[in-house]
């Protein structure tokens, strides 16, 4: 019976989420959102890669995909120079989720709404609701995004 209630509550704590991270570790990881939406408001690529790992997969909504802080960064200065991308303003996110899943490994789910964007001749687009995932690691003690994927939500119907 001891062993049952042993193997019992191993299962139970290999089976949920992993609670031991601290309110410092979950700061970190939500501190990475504000030098990318920094950079985007300033378009300043160094500012928004700063918190990428060297070995990042970056891909956004549009499929366009860069491997490595280098090339996200270089990938973002050419994004940045264009007016009709940066025309308007994401203001702040709707929601940050943060899942620890290991103490060394944190995923965020995040939302923000883009409004007043341009299409490249200068049309007003329509509000684009812009989904992020990203997944952190913890490298030499700092968080660093080691993958992102954008996604836009489409109107249905």
């Amino acid at each position: 019976m001891r062993s049952f209630s042993l193997i019992l509550a191993l299962a139970c704590l290999l089976g949920s989420p992993v609670l031991s991270q601290t309110d410092a570790d979950r700061a970190a990881v939500l501190k990475t959102l504000d030098s990318w939406n920094e950079g985007w408001r300033t378009a300043d690529a160094n500012l928004a890669v700063q918190d990428y790992s060297e070995d990042t997969d970056w891909t956004n909504a549009f499929g366009d995909r860069f491997q490595g802080r280098e090339e996200l960064r270089k990938g973002l200065e050419f994004i940045f120079s264009l007016d009709f991308v940066m025309a308007g303003d994401s203001g702040g996110n709707e929601f940050t989720d943060v899942q620890f899943l290991t103490p060394d490994v944190a995923m965020i789910r995040s939302k923000l709404v883009r409004v007043g964007q341009q299409t490249r001749d200068g049309a007003v687009r329509p509000d684009r609701h812009i989904h992020h995932l990203r997944v952190l690691e913890r490298r030499e003690g700092k968080w660093q995004i080691v993958s992102h994927l954008i996604s836009q939500a489409q109107e249905k119907g």
